[in-house]
């Protein structure tokens, strides 16, 4: 079985047939740049261009970059207000013509973790993390997704985000060393163990290609591994997503 799976992402909306049983790329992947701004009608037409490009007529699965509660955005997080109470998977699904489910999109890389990379058969409290503009977390409990845990939008010091803090854009905003950036990092898988006790931890997103340039500084008492889907875990993921929860 094959679906389409669309990552949206900040710079990028990114998208590739995915074989269902394997968790592989059927065709090379597309991508076109986000609007500026990206609002919903925008960000449907660029959606339709990926679905055209491929000539698709089948299901779609799509991860989004904030809160998704039945197909609905509940939060902007890092995207245009506009968004905010907007069904969109009626609004992509009429855009194409096609049954489109939504999930959010550090959700659809965990998934893919979970079920084809370093998580797979890990069991107990999984969080995965994707270091990226962000930190976006998926976390699992025996396989199991439980949805919309946005851990890098959790309070810091003087009620500052954290994800501001420790994220990958804060090494390159701030021109931090990957060691004093690591600091930051440790401090919030540090945050997180203390919170919620995983059992352990799934580092993707760009950074964690070079993990060797920090891990030194991460002293958190958690087992650590890192993510085997990189790049493609967010269109992965969401295929997934539409193939354990198809819209009609």
């Amino acid at each position: 079985m094959e679906i389409l799976g669309i990552d949206i992402g900040g710079s990028g909306i990114k998208g590739a047939p995915v074989n269902i049983e394997t968790g592989e790329l059927t065709a090379e992947r597309f991508r076109v740049p986000t609007p500026k701004p990206a609002k919903p009608e925008s960000v449907a037409e660029a959606v339709k261009t990926l679905v055209d490009h491929f000539q698709w007529k089948g299901p779609i699965g799509c991860g989004f970059p904030t809160v998704v509660n039945n197909g609905m955005s509940v939060t902007k997080s890092n995207i245009h207000k506009s968004w905010v109470g907007t069904q969109v998977d009626a609004l992509f699904a009429e855009k194409t013509g096609l049954p489109v489910t939504v999930i959010n999109d550090a959700d659809a890389a965990g998934l893919a973790e979970m079920t084809y990379g370093a998580g797979k058969g890990k069991n107990g409290l999984v969080i995965t993390v994707t270091i990226g503009t962000g930190l976006g977390t998926g976390v699992f409990y025996d396989g199991k997704l439980i949805p919309n845990f946005e851990l890098g939008r959790v309070f810091y010091k003087n009620g500052e985000i954290i994800e501001y803090y420790a994220a990958d854009s804060a090494r390159k905003n701030e021109n931090l060393t990957y060691k004093a950036w690591g600091k930051r990092f440790n401090k919030f898988l540090k945050h997180t163990n203390r919170i919620l006790s995983p059992d352990l931890f799934i580092l993707g997103g760009g950074a964690s290609k070079k993990l060797e340039l920090f891990e030194n500084q991460i002293d958190v008492d958690v087992p650590i591994l890192v993510a085997e889907k990189r790049n493609n875990a967010g269109i992965i993921g969401a295929a997934l997503a539409a193939h354990h929860w198809p819209k009609k």
